[in-house]
């Protein structure tokens, strides 16, 4: 059975259990898609151009890219200047949009604001970080 691959964009800091569940589910060789990237934080340099190139080619090798949208997902990054957008999700964001890849949002909490490069995507939106519904709009294209 073919795994499509996911790139999961997410904050580090506030939603990385999102992510590590995401990895559990992956662990077990029956689930439909597969998650191995890294995010910023993850990419040991503080070089903001080594971390585009990474980012960029998983990004480039994902079939999707999924966004999580947690309570930071649209807040001011430190580096915002030399990224070149308001924080890293809204990088990746906009690279899998240059890139055409499917973009398919979980947000946490309807309160939960978009990052600005999402906002007026074309993105399959859930409304919840529920396994079944995931795997429903991760399946959708």
């Amino acid at each position: 059975m073919y795994k499509r691959k996911i790139f999961v964009s997410f904050d580090f800091e506030h939603d990385r259990n999102y992510k590590y569940t995401l990895n559990m589910w992956n662990a077990n060789s029956s689930f439909e898609f597969t998650c191995d990237d890294r995010s910023p934080s993850e990419i040991q340099t503080n070089s903001v151009g080594v971390v585009k190139q990474v980012l960029s080619r998983k990004i480039q090798e994902a079939d999707a890219v999924v966004v999580i949208v947690g309570k930071h997902a649209n807040s001011p990054h430190p580096d915002r200047d030399q990224i070149g957008y308001r924080n890293w999700q809204n990088y990746e964001v906009a690279k899998g949009k240059e890139l055409k890849k499917k973009l398919i949002a979980i947000q946490l909490d309807f309160s939960y604001e978009y990052p600005e490069e999402l906002k007026n995507a074309s993105a399959t939106r859930v409304y919840s970080f529920n396994q079944d519904a995931i795997l429903k709009a991760v399946r959708c294209y």
